[in-house]
């Protein structure tokens, strides 16, 4: 197991190869390779259980696999993070900018900022999501889909190279959900950032994904969605028949229970 800096590769943000965890013993993931292209969203798709957060954690640096390596941007560029689950108490004098400034690191500039530019900074990236409005309101009375534009400011304000999001849509209304999946692909397609971002359900991220990990059984298929996602990809994924259907708009990964009976 090694870690390290990416140097040789321009397009590639981050690279894992061979990753494999062990939790209690059981196998979570075994074997798996991911590239992150420069500029790209990917998407860690899977059914729940299936090690997306997981391998999201080892792709942080906050979960050491048991085997593999995984080479991240260098200290300098940086990596955001928003988790799945943040509890925010309504009552605490906690205002949505007062999040974001939490998010920066004036070492990680050589230099503490000063007042003006630290508010400039947290107010650029307060309206590069869409919280201006909102920017002096406490984070705890926000909507869902408010809190998660602070919570992604938050992550962007130091300007990573990379962003890592575990669940994003969870429990938003599908309103707010197609509002944060077009928030991530204004985001790169602005600054560059490249995105991984975990979700059971393809339907709302589709369109925006560059590639896609789809994670069943520790393993995962890599690749484009056109490649990944496609009955023959996710039979021999799944070791069993599987069907995508497309249906009222949504996207389903379903077991072919005709096929497996034939």
């Amino acid at each position: 197991m090694s870690e390290g800096s990416l140097h040789r590769d321009p397009d590639v943000v981050l690279r894992a190869s061979g990753i494999a965890v062990r939790l209690g013993g059981a196998p979570v993931l075994t074997n798996v390779d991911l590239d992150v292209p420069r500029g790209a969203i990917v998407g860690l798709i899977g059914a729940n259980g299936a090690g997306k957060t997981t391998l999201l954690r080892v792709l942080l640096g906050i979960l050491r696999p048991d085997a593999g390596r995984v080479q991240r941007p260098g200290r300098r560029a940086g990596i955001g993070y928003v988790p799945q689950k943040i509890s925010l108490d309504p009552h605490a004098p906690l205002r949505a900018r007062d999040v974001v400034m939490l998010g920066l690191d004036g070492g990680r500039l050589g230099i503490p900022l000063r007042r003006g530019r630290l508010r400039g900074v947290v107010d650029d990236a307060l309206a590069q999501v869409g919280a201006s409005a909102f920017a002096d309101a406490r984070v705890g009375e926000l909507s869902g889909g408010q809190q998660q534009r602070v919570l992604l400011a938050h992550a962007i304000v130091s300007r990573p190279a990379l962003l890592l999001l575990d669940e994003p849509l969870a429990s938003l209304d599908p309103a707010s959900a197609r509002d944060v999946v077009a928030l991530l692909d204004g985001l790169r397609r602005r600054s560059g950032v490249s995105i991984v971002v975990t979700a059971h359900d393809l339907t709302l991220l589709l369109p925006v994904l560059d590639r896609v990990a789809y994670l069943a059984g520790g393993r995962a298929a890599v690749g484009a969605p056109s490649e990944v996602v496609r009955d023959d990809v996710l039979s021999d994924l799944y070791r069993r028949p599987m069907r995508v259907i497309e249906a009222a708009g949504r996207t389903f990964v379903v077991a072919d229970e005709g096929m497996a009976t034939e």
